[in-house]
């Protein structure tokens, strides 16, 4: 089971400001990046640059067209992941209690986190042949 650890953008992450202790915090990251590594548990993960510096796809009907950032609704943003893969969702539930406040011990803040489906989520919905060319291609 994989699961994503969404941390939400603030004001000062879409600024590009980092919190004032942020050696504490990114030592705290560390250290718990590496347990989840040394567990097995570790995908991937990384910090994500302000919406200023990134664009949406705008889809109307057939017709695309991009957006620049910056985006408004801050909350709604994310400021970074970390991608885990457990065997139960009570394993990355125990893991994810764990992370360290993306803001700064003390401070109200919340995570995210989402299961990822898997390709049998999607059995008896897709053909075969598209399930396997999506496992060729290694997303599984």
């Amino acid at each position: 089971m994989r699961f994503i650890i969404l941390v939400k953008a603030t004001a000062d992450s879409e600024a590009g400001r980092f919190p004032p202790d942020s050696e504490k915090l990114f030592q705290a990251m560390a250290h718990y990046h590496e347990e989840l590594a040394r567990a097995g548990v570790l995908l991937d993960g990384s910090g994500l640059q302000p919406s200023s510096k990134g664009w949406r796809v705008q889809y109307d009907g057939t017709k695309r067209s991009i957006v620049d950032g910056p985006f408004a609704e801050t909350k709604e943003l994310v400021a970074g992941y970390t991608l885990i893969q457990t065997r139960t969702r009570d394993e990355a539930v125990e893991w994810t209690k764990r992370f360290p406040n993306p803001i700064r011990e003390g401070v109200n803040c919340h995570i995210e986190v989402r299961q990822l489906y898997e390709l049998e989520d999607f059995d008896g919905l897709v053909e075969d042949q598209t399930a396997e060319r999506f496992r060729k291609i290694g997303m599984e």
